[in-house]
Formats: structure tokens, sequence, C-alpha cells
């Protein structure tokens, strides 16, 4: 590197194959991720899911490692375990008590201001979005018995029974779940912390959210009374109560007030937060990690 007295970060993998995302950095840190810089790095980070064998790879003394993730445990259970771990020095994770947050509430992510807006007119009772086949929460099962109670429009490759007439990826999605009352958010694993946006995307259009997932999900709404857990419903019970809801517009609209109101101050927290990039966070915390190791 150039400039010798810089902190550099050296990214080992990147998330998925995916060119690192970020804007400004500090002018005295550097990222990349040329391997040919490894030996030199003041931090490494591993996007775990697919990092694959580093078990031959030296750690100079003095170097931090990052372990980075943004998916469940339930898929990857080595972020569970401790020797496995025990290499790494610092987390950066979704889980609100990792070294480095870094959630699915990211300001690319989460369009705050979007929250404001009024929700658009409803065609329709109950829309859902899903194409992966990945299924630790048990979601596929769940919508599959609902579709026997209540008329369900699924637009992705699971239980698909409804076609978009042109597909533009989120922006297309965001405009059908504006339409639906209700948008089934489920998550492929019930993970604490672990709340993507499928949650979030709902809220953002105006259409209430049936979320199944992070048992603490009610810590990332940004309103009381925002969202409907379908935990608390098996599939009949929840078709009954959405028909009931569909009948009575004045208890409808009771899950849209909060869109008018201050957000939460554990939201508003949240979102504070995610204002500097999980990257300069990161960079933030290498002096600390450092003393840190240096005293084992």
């Amino acid at each position: 590197m150039e400039n010798s007295s810089k902190t550099l970060i050296v990214f080992f993998n990147t998330l998925w194959g995916q060119p690192l995302k970020y804007e400004s950095l500090p002018p005295d840190c550097e990222i990349t991720t040329n391997h040919d810089y490894l030996p030199e790095a003041d931090a490494v980070v591993f996007h775990i899911p697919d990092m694959g064998d580093i078990d031959k790879l030296p750690k100079p003394a003095g170097q931090i490692w990052v372990a980075w993730s943004m998916e469940s445990e339930a898929h990857y259970p080595q972020l569970l375990d401790p020797e496995f771990m025990a290499r790494f020095d610092l987390r950066m994770t979704y889980h609100l008590d990792a070294d480095v947050i870094a959630p699915y509430f990211m300001p690319e992510m989460l369009m705050v201001d979007e929250l404001r807006t009024l929700p658009l007119p409803k065609s329709g009772l109950v829309c859902y979005f899903s194409s992966s086949g990945n299924d630790r929460s048990g979601r596929d099962a769940y919508v599959r018995e609902l579709m026997r109670f209540v008329d369900v429009h699924s637009y992705g490759r699971t239980l698909q029974n409804r076609v978009l007439e042109e597909d533009k990826g989120r922006e297309t999605k965001l405009e059908t779940c504006a339409k639906y009352k209700f948008t089934l958010g489920l998550e492929n694993a019930c993970t604490v912390d672990y709340v993507t946006e499928k949650f979030f995307e709902p809220l953002i259009v105006g259409s209430v959210p049936i979320y199944l997932g992070a048992p603490n999900v009610a810590e990332f709404a940004p309103g009381e009374n925002c969202f409907i857990n379908a935990s608390d419903f098996a599939p009949a019970e929840l078709a009954a109560y959405l028909k009931k809801l569909d009948n009575d517009d004045a208890l409808y609209q009771a899950y849209l007030v909060w869109k008018g109101l201050p957000f939460r101050q554990r939201f508003q927290e949240l979102v504070e937060v995610q204002q500097k990039h999980p990257f300069v966070r990161l960079y933030e915390r290498i002096p600390e990690a450092r003393v840190r190791i240096k005293g084992r």
C-alpha cells in the first residue's frame, strides 16, 4: 500500500462474491480484496458462509481477524461453534450484541423517510414472495395450510399462483406489496435478531407484515402495533383474523396509526447507529481489538 500509516483492511472474500458496497472511508483507512496484502493487513475480514478452508492461512501477530456473516446460524452452525469462532477477534453480524452490528436495516435497504409514506388504496388481501428453498422456520408448510382458509397471492417460485407482468426486482416487489393489505414476511429461520427485509419492506409501502422469524422482532419495530406475529396464530386462526380485519376498516387501520407517530426510541437508536457504515465502525474497533489480543 502507498501509505503504511493507514489502517489496512483486507477482505479475504466478499458477501457471496459480490463487490463490496460502501461510500466514504476515513482518510487513514484503506480497504482491498487483494490477497497480496494479507501479510501486512491490520485486519482481515472473512465472510464465513463461503470462505472455504483457512486452516493453513497464517495469522501474523497483532493482526485482527473478523468473522462476517448476514446469515442465520440455523444454516451455518459453525457460527455457534466456540472452537471455530475462537480464531476470530471481532464479529460483524446482524446480531445486536456483535462487535460491529451489520443488520438488514442499513440506509440503502431501509428507506426510513419512506416509512412515513401514506398507504395506497388496497386491491388485494394477502401477498407472498418467496423463492428460496431454505426453510428452517416451517414457513412453506405454514403458507400451504393458510392457503386452505384464505386467498394468498404468491408471486415467488415457492407455492406460486400469480405471475408478475413485469419484474424489476425489488422495485416491482415493493409496488406489488403496496397493493395488498397484508404481506407475509416469513424468514427462512427463527433466530434471535435475524430480521430481514421481509419485515421492513411491507412497512415501507404501508402493507401490514405478517411476520414469522426472530422471536425478538418487536425490538426492530418502528412503531407499536405495526405487524402481526404469525407465531401467535395457527394458520386457520390467522385466516379468520385477517378476514375480520378485512371486514372492519377501523381495526385494520389501527395497524397503520404508527406511521403518523414518532418512531419508537429503540428503533430510532438502531437506525442512528447505521448512519455510519459497518466498515467504518469496524475500522474504529481495530485499535481496541489490537490492545485486547496483545494482552492475551
